[in-house]
């Protein structure tokens, strides 16, 4: 059966794939100018913002799917959608943010929350080792995004009454006042958030439907369809922030998203299933090691001068169009994915180290 035969293929699919994207940019420019304004209004960083109510807002899709997969005994999807919103929100978000305005590094980022990130990667990737996620690695994870908003809320307020206010007036302006002004801000991040999370599962719904009518597996839909649907409000927040100037919030949105994304995406998704969640074997021999990859490539390239040039950026979308054609391929059964393995294992990625571990110590020279 092709993609156009059969009852489930209708044009108000495509009208569902239209309206979602609509709201997903409306959703995201409430969010981002409400989250930013309340970080004005309270003196916490807008990178704090960044990393915990905008990143796990704009991940709210990635839970409600995953959850919603693993609790349904679909647990290729549950998994294949956190590993691949990952690498989609590292090497496609980051990228593309990076192509349309070079974005600057908070120290905070390179000093602790990247160092999270790939920490957090690689204990996804060692409890998956046996091939499943079970209620005690879901536990662990899940104790592990507890403990990461604690030290965020308690930074946050640290960071609030340390007398900086002066610069959250200069980047968003003077704090608002009056009476209605909290609770209008407050009104505009929920209004974002719903609209985000009603846009992702339009464009899910429809996404979902166009693969499956293709005859690709779940893992393959989660890891391509479902993980870009629902890093799609990722995508619509970081982009609009970056271009509004606001270019802190757009990359700890990136970061907090794939900590909040292993941690508790995972982690609740193997609390609820009730069986254990299989992890497929292509999925550790490939998709977890890339996603390490991706998570670890950032490190090198924020410490050169604590920000993401263009070039950097297309690196990063050069390398998520590798993926997702070996995706295509691997789904497809063709042999030429064999070929485009041996390309990313032994030519590209190796390259690619090289040249960042150079952009590296070029950047730590220049700072002496």
């Amino acid at each position: 059966m092709t993609a156009w035969d059969g009852p489930r293929m209708n044009p108000l699919t495509f009208i569902c794939l239209i309206a979602g994207l609509a709201l997903l940019i409306a959703g995201a420019e409430a969010l981002v100018r409400g989250a930013a304004r309340l970080a004005a209004r309270f003196g916490i960083p807008p990178l704090i913002i960044g990393l915990t109510v905008v990143a796990f807002g704009t991940s709210a899709p990635e839970m409600a799917v995953s959850v919603r997969s693993a609790s349904g005994g679909q647990g290729d999807i549950a998994v294949g959608n956190a590993i691949g919103s990952n690498i989609f929100n590292v090497l496609m978000i980051l990228g593309l943010s990076a192509l349309v305005i070079p974005l600057r590094v908070s120290r905070q980022l390179i000093r602790f929350d990247v160092p999270v990130m790939i920490g957090v990667s690689l204990l996804a990737w060692l409890l998956a080792i046996d091939r499943e996620y079970g209620r005690p690695d879901g536990a662990l994870l899940f104790a592990g995004i507890l403990a990461y908003i604690a030290f965020q809320v308690r930074s946050g307020l640290n960071a609030g009454t340390s007398g900086d206010g002066n610069e959250f007036e200069t980047e968003f302006g003077r704090k608002p006042e009056g009476r209605l002004a909290l609770p209008g801000h407050l009104a505009l991040v929920a209004l974002g958030l719903a609209m985000l999370v009603w846009g992702s599962d339009l464009l899910i719904d429809a996404t979902v439907t166009l693969a499956r009518a293709l005859g690709l597996s779940e893992l393959a839909i989660g890891l391509t369809m479902v993980a870009a649907g629902t890093s799609l409000p990722e995508l619509a927040t970081s982009l609009v922030a970056a271009i509004k100037g606001e270019r802190d919030i757009a990359v700890g949105n990136i970061v907090g998203s794939n900590i909040f994304n292993l941690l508790a995406v995972l982690g609740l998704a193997a609390l609820v299933s009730p069986a254990p969640i299989e992890v497929s074997p292509n999925a550790l021999a490939f998709d977890y090691p890339v996603m390490i990859a991706a998570a670890a490539a950032c490190l090198p390239i924020f410490l050169t001068g604590y920000r993401i040039g263009r070039w950097e950026g297309l690196l990063f979308f050069g390398y998520y169009l590798a993926y997702g054609a070996y995706q295509v391929l691997f789904a497809s059964g063709a042999s030429a994915v064999d070929l485009l393995h041996d390309a990313l294992a032994w030519y590209a990625l190796p390259l690619t180290a090289v040249t960042l571990l150079v952009i590296a110590v070029r950047g730590w020279r220049q700072r002496g």
